[in-house]
């Protein structure tokens, strides 16, 4: 276990969609967790450098529909100077997409929704990244937006229908379109919110629940070894350039 004395940052957009299983893991690392809801607060006014590592959570927002949502922007700018100063940041789903809007790729609508309990495909250099536990493992998907991957960062898993799963750069960047932070509670929360959705994709709430019953544990399981692995990638990283 690393030591304390050191913030993260969670940038989130919808309460619903929080940020779940990270948390502890964070917190056992010995981070404190700063939350910012970004559709209320002024993003402008955080300091992008200061938190030693910035989450970004998943949203219902476009990351190209800055005009509606101007907050969108702000995060943009803040992660474009984080990426500059090569600072940790750990993207999921919309926190994906607007990584790979900084970094230039274009983000757009996917020709159709990917929801349920899936598995995504490590590439081979995700097979020797922290991806790698949720190789066989399903998780939960729920997004309909996708891109193009960044110049500059390493693929890391794939899917059949969406091929850009997850991408890093070095130990400090890790982006994923997936949704580790999941728990039973957060599960339920979005099936009572956005369950409608389910019967166009041949779901049905009640399939849901039973495979959160069977799946859940393992991918509880790999979503703590995904970040943990990170993490301690983050601390190898500060001890190598220290020495």
């Amino acid at each position: 276990m690393t030591g304390g004395g050191r913030t993260a940052l969670v940038l989130r957009h919808d309460s619903a969609i929080g940020l779940g299983n990270l948390g502890p893991t964070l917190e056992a690392h010995g981070y404190e967790i700063v939350i910012v809801d970004a559709p209320q607060a002024d993003v402008t006014a955080l300091d992008p450098l200061e938190p030693d590592l910035v989450v970004v959570l998943g949203g219902d927002e476009g990351a190209y529909e800055t005009d509606r949502y101007p907050y969108l922007a702000d995060e943009i700018e803040l992660l474009r100077a984080r990426i500059e100063a090569e600072r940790p940041i750990f993207g999921v789903c919309l926190g994906a997409q607007l990584l790979a809007k900084t970094l230039g790729a274009d983000v757009r609508k996917g020709p159709r929704k990917e929801v349920g309990w899936l598995t995504v495909d490590p590439t081979e250099a995700g097979s020797n990244s922290p991806v790698r536990h949720f190789a066989g493992v399903p998780t939960v998907q729920w997004h309909g937006d996708t891109f193009d991957l960044p110049d500059g960062v390493v693929r890391l898993a794939t899917s059949g229908q969406y091929e850009n799963q997850a991408f890093a750069i070095d130990e400090w960047l890790l982006a994923v379109q997936f949704h580790p932070e999941v728990t039973d509670e957060i599960h339920e929360d979005w099936l009572r919110q956005w369950g409608y959705e389910l019967p166009e994709y041949g779901l049905t709430v009640e399939r849901l629940r039973e495979q959160r019953a069977t799946y859940g544990p393992r991918a509880q399981a790999a979503s703590a070894a995904l970040l943990g692995e990170y993490l301690d990638g983050l601390e190898s990283g500060r001890t190598s350039r220290v020495a």
